[in-house]
């Protein structure tokens, strides 16, 4: 071995050692972020008498599959998950749409005031949810919107975090292919339509994944603006299974498990857009 391949063996070799250790990294993170999913699922199948008399054992006396059938029986929850897929699809394609328009607006349009409206609009994000709650309940009391899929749709769709990051992205976009499409004849609308948003597609994807979780978990607002059990929604679900002779666990922990699944899906789904979104946006900002 001469001197000159001798440092680079040696940068090879602690190369290849760093790699091994984010490798083992990245499986104990890995494994950490999965167990309270395997807990989920293993305290799912166990006898509600077991779920806490065993420990930190994942296996009970027997696999109580009829947990499933409770969770599903004991309280609507057929119509619970439609109700919180409803409420969860159109609350995540309006703050998409709400995102996009207020975001082109910010970045294309140049008018007096715009810097401080933006700024006032980032603003709003610091607020919390219970401060808001009760003004928008009565703004829904006086509109007779009470009980109601717009009640629980609308007042936060029009959040600051979606039209923030699409907005970044779109001021890392040069302004030369919305140029060609005014020079072919569309107007405004047409080149955000036909032109913007097919190259917004990863952010679009990350502020779509995050509403439908946030109105998904929702559970301040619909325990305020629903009185209906017809009109519950996931998390008010889920507190049916607590009463007087106190939770259900067995039962409860197998409807979270299939409170789980549409989250999962999506997020398997969209999660090309979604490194991409994650990597790319918010780092084009001006």
């Amino acid at each position: 071995m001469t001197a000159d391949t001798l440092p680079r063996t040696t940068a090879r070799r602690a190369s290849g050692g760093g790699q091994l250790l984010s490798k083992v990294l990245l499986v104990v993170v890995g494994v950490v972020f999965a167990f309270p999913f395997l807990w989920m699922l293993a305290t799912s199948l166990k006898p509600t008498d077991e779920v806490f008399a065993t420990g930190t054992s994942l296996i009970g006396s027997r696999i109580a599959w009829d947990n499933y059938q409770i969770a599903w029986t004991a309280v609507p929850f057929g119509r619970i998950l439609l109700n919180s897929l409803l409420v969860a699809l159109l609350g995540a394609g309006l703050t998409v749409t709400v995102s996009v328009l207020s975001a082109y607006a910010f970045t294309r349009f140049t008018f007096r005031g715009r810097a401080a409206l933006f700024g006032g609009f980032l603003a709003t994000m610091v607020l919390p949810q219970e401060i808001l709650v009760i003004p928008l309940f009565f703004m829904m009391q006086q509109l007779q919107l009470v009980n109601s899929f717009p009640a629980l749709i609308l007042p936060f769709a029009f959040g600051a975090f979606g039209t923030f990051l699409i907005r970044q992205f779109l001021l890392s976009l040069p302004p030369d292919y919305e140029e060609a499409a005014t020079i072919d004849g569309a107007g405004r609308l047409r080149t955000l339509v036909s032109v913007i948003v097919p190259l917004l597609r990863a952010p679009i994807a990350v502020v779509f994944v995050f509403s439908f979780i946030e109105y998904w978990g929702s559970f301040l607002w619909p325990l305020i603006i629903v009185n209906d059990a017809s009109m519950a929604t996931v998390p008010i679900g889920l507190q049916m299974f607590s009463g007087e002779r106190g939770t259900d666990w067995g039962p409860m922990m197998a409807a979270v498990t299939l409170v789980v699944i549409p989250s999962l899906v999506i997020v398997v789904l969209l999660q090309k857009q979604l490194r991409q979104g994650v990597a790319m946006s918010g780092f084009g900002g001006r």
